[in-house]
């Protein structure tokens, strides 16, 4: 027997109770160890980088809820003389902010009545359960959804619908009988066969099968999960609004470039944007599909093959949640109109290649409509119109014959606040302010001058070695902080680079707002992960290797796509003019 000396007991109880007091310590220590920096460099670029460096370490490690951390500006850009409090204050709603809860707003009344669900299984019943086809038809459906609400919510709503299909194709051999093991779980060994006569070997062989069988269910588990979570980030970079990153990107645009001419909205985002999505969906299908299911195209493709009663159950429930849905009510259909018609006013606002109707309507230079402005208007439609169709001559709690079927109270809204203030993620405004604020204060401090001017050697390396080497270290940083803080962080020293070296800001900053999103590796890395591996069917192991390929495919995309009809949209092979100019102290 192995005896522990009270030594060895007392250093493992500190270490256990310095890891209890890790936050603390992180909170209290970090402020003193990056003191020296504006105590011995009394210069606003100095005070500016100490702010940057403590939000930095706070952000990545969490020790404060990240909306929490992005307040801090508004004490400490006045109390380093960067900026005045009301300067600061002002950053925090600005036009990017409210883009981004009126989108929201619309994302959460499609995700309360259901809307999303009904597209879904829609869009299952067509494409079928054949196991190539159910994977893509659920990382089609996932990507798209995920391009108006929430990566979160539209994992949290498909991964179910996947556990029930996956029940169904596992099931045991009695076609109509329950299953009398679980689903397969990582690590699981198959069951022993007990009580049985070996005779000519035929016992081991059928043990053999059924381990055979269940590693070919597990298999199919950890892809079919894997691919939602994937396809939800990566259908989230297709749209302006789809996540936080890209509406950092377009902030940051506007906040240090502001003659930039609108050159990143709704529509011109979607144009670059959604052609990659697509390619790297289809490579990441392809991916998944190669190292989960196989290419035997008539076992996972059913190419010449009746379907078995296992795929035939699991459409059957596909079926059954559709119908489960019923008719889509008014409610619905209201919902689903206001949806198309805020994304035809997004693209028809500035296309670009024509006036839209927001020059023809506003004869003016200045931009008094932008997409903040549709996004805002639609979601206020949403609390205007009601839920089910008005009655005539019925109005609120009275009408004109009391036998009459009307009723007595008025018809709630599409959406109320109570549902929106319970739905909405608030705490990403916040985020989303800071991180303006941060880039004025770098901006109004002088550090973004100073960054560029370190970075002129950077000239000699050409503009694609230097984007595919950004994209790659962005990618692995953002495997271990938020996507959103992760594009704060780097936008403003990427645009002062582009600044000093005389490149395109858009030729580095659209590649790494793309590349913040790809956090495919580890289940910590965003929500979408954390919820598929909750299920218990991967580990980490199995996440980490398939993610690593994932980030290979996303950033190859990427540089295909802004070297190929990327650099012809924005053209960035010049370096622009807007780009020389600099926002000044009193920039809102």
């Amino acid at each position: 027997m192995f005896e522990i000396s009270p030594q060895k007991m007392m250093a493992a109880k500190a270490l256990k109770a310095l890891w209890e007091m890790k936050n603390g310590l992180i909170l209290l220590f970090t402020p003193l160890v990056f003191l020296p920096l504006p105590l011995v460099i009394e210069t606003k670029e100095a005070a500016c980088g100490y702010i940057i460096a403590l939000m930095a370490v706070y952000w990545c490690t969490e020790v404060l809820p990240l909306a929490v951390t992005a307040l801090l500006p508004v004490i400490l850009f006045p109390l380093f003389g960067i900026m005045e409090s009301k300067d600061v204050c002002m950053q925090y709603l600005k036009d990017t902010n409210m883009l981004f809860v009126g989108g929201l707003m619309v994302a959460v009344a499609v995700e309360h009545w259901d809307l999303h669900k009904r597209i879904a299984l829609r869009v299952l019943l067509l494409v079928g359960v054949r196991p190539a086809l159910l994977m893509l038809g659920f990382m089609g459906v996932t990507a798209f959804l995920s391009m108006w609400i929430s990566n979160t919510a539209t994992t949290a709503m498909m991964v179910p619908i996947v556990q029930a299909v996956l029940e169904q194709l596992n099931r045991g051999p009695q076609g109509g009988e329950e299953r009398s093991t679980p689903l397969p779980k990582a690590g699981e060994k198959p069951a022993e066969t007990d009580g049985q006569v070996v005779m000519n070997g035929m016992s081991m062989e059928m043990e053999h099968e059924v381990q055979r069988e269940k590693e070919e269910q597990l298999r199919m588990c950890k892809g079919l999960t894997l691919c939602v979570c994937y396809a939800a980030s990566i259908g989230g970079t297709a749209t302006l609004t789809g996540t936080g990153p890209n509406l950092v990107l377009s902030g940051q645009m506007s906040q240090l470039f502001p003659d930039n001419g609108d050159v990143l909205n709704f529509a011109s985002w979607f144009a670059f944007a959604f052609p990659n999505m697509i390619i790297m969906l289809i490579f990441a299908w392809l991916w998944l599909q190669f190292v989960f299911i196989g290419f035997n195209f008539r076992k996972t493709w059913g190419c010449g093959v009746d379907k078995s009663e296992k795929e035939v159950a699991a459409y059957n429930v596909i079926r059954e949640e559709h119908k489960r849905l019923g008719t889509m009510s008014f409610g619905e259909v209201s919902v689903l109109f206001l949806f198309v018609l805020l994304v035809v006013l997004w693209f028809t606002r500035e296309p670009g290649f024509i006036d839209g109707w927001a020059t023809n309507l506003f004869n003016s230079e200045k931009e008094y409509v932008t997409d903040a402005t549709v996004a805002v208007f639609v979601a206020v439609l949403l609390f205007v119109l009601p839920s089910k169709p008005p009655r005539l001559f019925c109005f609120g709690s009275r009408s004109f014959d009391l036998d009459s079927q009307c009723p007595r109270e008025a018809n709630p809204a599409l959406l109320t606040w109570k549902v929106t203030h319970k739905k909405m993620p608030w705490s990403i405004v916040l985020l989303l302010g800071g991180g303006f604020a941060l880039a004025q204060g770098s901006e109004n401090s002088g550090l973004s001058t100073w960054l560029g001017n370190q970075m002129t050697p950077l000239q000699t390396i050409p503009p694609w070695a230097i984007s595919i080497i950004l994209c790659l270290l962005i990618a692995v940083f953002t495997e271990c902080t938020s996507n959103v803080a992760t594009a704060t962080l780097f936008l403003p020293i990427l645009a002062s680079m582009c600044k000093s070296i005389k490149v395109n800001p858009l030729y580095v900053m659209i590649p790494c707002t793309l590349s913040s999103s790809f956090a495919f590796m580890l289940p910590v890395a965003t929500p979408p992960n954390a919820i598929v591996f909750s299920y218990g069917y991967l580990k980490v192991s199995d996440m980490a290797r398939t993610g690593l390929v994932m980030n290979i495919i996303g950033i190859l995309c990427i540089s295909l796509a802004i070297n190929s009809w990327g650099g012809a949209m924005f053209n960035l092979d010049t370096f622009p003019s807007w780009a020389n100019t600099t926002t000044n102290s009193t920039a809102i």
